[in-house]
């Protein structure tokens, strides 16, 4: 594939360093492209892009005709959604399957904000005699969006399509090691009419490109999804400029089983929630709480379902690829191997196909039996597919175990119990909690976000939309 290049007021380019980045293909580890190595200066320029786009072009397009750009963005999409699925497959290592999807939920990420555009409405105060008060919804003006590897597409639609939808214009910081699907919709953006300027794709290493974009004076708010520690500091840098920020920074999230799920249906669900792209998913369901008396039967049936799971190539449609990079194969490889060193016991584990590549960095799912809740395993995000296994009493000790981490984005409670089902979802601390059913993340139409660890602000849905503009209040005395 040729090398990749930055997107900065609608031109192509390399970054001001001339230094570039290799791109490894998860499957087998090879090099198949790269990426320009931005830094500050390449930063500046796509900010000043933007502002002059918001001042310009993009500032002047009416709402309804900026809903129009991003729904014929949304149909370009899907144009090449066959192009944009390979992309991403190569790019994260995920399987074609789960990249298809990906892709889909992109492009209604544009279809949805394209429709909601012209429908972001203020608000008439009641005041003083002889007066008018309005509350108009205004854009920030240039938004930055720190997008991580493990969906590049869908959260870069998210993101970035509440942001175009409400006026902002933007500029991208996709991780390094999966930038290739907002490159090229980046590319589709312009084709669908998006003035220069308005969307900018830069290139580059977190620490220097991301630093850089995180701390830009001229950027006015800034969304990131990623790791706790990096939330922080993109936090603190935005503060030192008083920028607000909407952080999703991952979770814990728990799936709650009584005694009276139905396991036929919870079952495949809760293996899913872990096996999706490899665990490596904030809302990913890490850990399954099971009501004592059947929790022998629960943990035989989900140790035949995870022996039954194929490991390979993103290409091949396995139900696992392959973790992201060695880096994160090393990390989750140590911390699994720390657990069991401790004593915590191996339920199962699946094979790894014997036509997986050599090189590739595959971690086949595992489930752990019994784990302690106070272990750094039960506590901290793994971010790989490895589902840890708790047994409970009663009501009142699962709630306690889903609760006891420092994160709270999404959890699922599995009962036919009605009023359980609704005092568990009301005492779960989660963003987002699914009662006998989970969606890592849920729909485009769903607000998500998290408590706690796990970040603040919403994307998604109309909330998503509000979050990409603030509130400006025009009173008129007139008499």
């Amino acid at each position: 594939m040729k090398p990749q290049l930055n997107l900065i007021a609608g031109e192509h380019g390399a970054a001001f360093s001339g230094l570039r980045i290799d791109v490894l293909d998860p499957s087998d580890g090879r090099v198949f492209t790269s990426l320009p190595r931005s830094d500050a200066r390449d930063i500046d320029a796509a900010v000043q892009a933007a502002r002059a786009a918001f001042h310009g072009a993009w500032g002047r397009c009416t709402a309804t005709e900026r809903g129009r750009i991003l729904t014929k963005l949304s149909a370009l999409i899907l144009q090449h959604h066959e192009e944009l699925s390979l992309l991403e497959c190569a790019d994260t290592g995920k399987p074609i399957q789960q990249a298809k999807a990906d892709i889909t939920a992109c492009a209604r990420y544009f279809e949805y904000y394209g429709g909601a555009a012209d429908k972001l409405h203020g608000e008439s105060i009641p005041y003083a005699a002889g007066s008018t008060v309005i509350a108009v919804r205004v854009p920030h003006g240039v938004t930055g969006h720190i997008i991580p590897w493990n969906y590049p597409a869908q959260i870069f639609g998210r993101s970035v399509g509440g942001a175009l939808a409400a006026g902002n214009a933007c500029v991208v910081k996709p991780a390094e090691d999966a930038c290739l699907s907002p490159l090229r919709i980046a590319a589709l953006a312009l084709q669908a009419g998006l003035p220069a300027g308005a969307l900018n794709i830069v290139c580059g290493l977190g620490v220097e490109a991301g630093a850089a974009l995180a701390a830009h004076t001229g950027i006015n708010h800034i969304s990131f999804t990623g790791s706790p520690q990096t939330g922080t500091a993109v936090a603190q840098a935005a503060a030192a400029n008083h920028v607000p920020v909407t952080l999703e920074l991952g979770g814990k999230s728990p799936q709650l089983l009584f005694a009276d799920a139905d396991l036929d249906k919870a079952l495949p669900v809760v293996v899913n929630a872990i096996v999706q792209n490899a665990g490596q998913t904030c809302a990913a369901g890490s850990r399954v709480l099971i009501e004592r008396s059947i929790y022998d039967t629960v943990i035989a049936q989900l140790k035949a379902r995870f022996e039954a799971l194929t490991t390979g190539a993103g290409k091949t449609g396995p139900d696992c690829g392959p973790l992201i990079n060695r880096r994160q194969l090393d990390r989750v490889s140590a911390m699994i191997d720390a657990a069991l060193a401790d004593g915590i016991q191996l339920a199962a584990r699946a094979k790894l196909a014997a036509d997986a590549p050599a090189g590739g960095f595959y971690f086949p799912p595992m489930l752990l039996n019994a784990v302690p809740s106070e272990h750094p395993v039960a506590q901290m995000e793994v971010f790989g597919p490895v589902l840890a296994a708790f047994a409970f009493d009663s009501e009142d000790e699962a709630i306690e175990l889903a609760n006891g981490t420092p994160f709270g984005l999404t959890a699922a409670v599995w009962t036919r119990d009605g009023a359980r089902q609704l005092r568990a979802a009301h005492r779960i601390e989660a963003g987002q909690v699914f009662v006998n059913n989970y969606g890592a993340g849920g729909g485009i139409e769903l607000p998500f976000g998290g408590m706690k660890h796990s970040g603040y602000g919403r994307e998604k849905a109309f909330e998503g939309l509000r979050s990409f503009t603030t509130i400006k209040t025009i009173a008129i005395q007139h008499g």
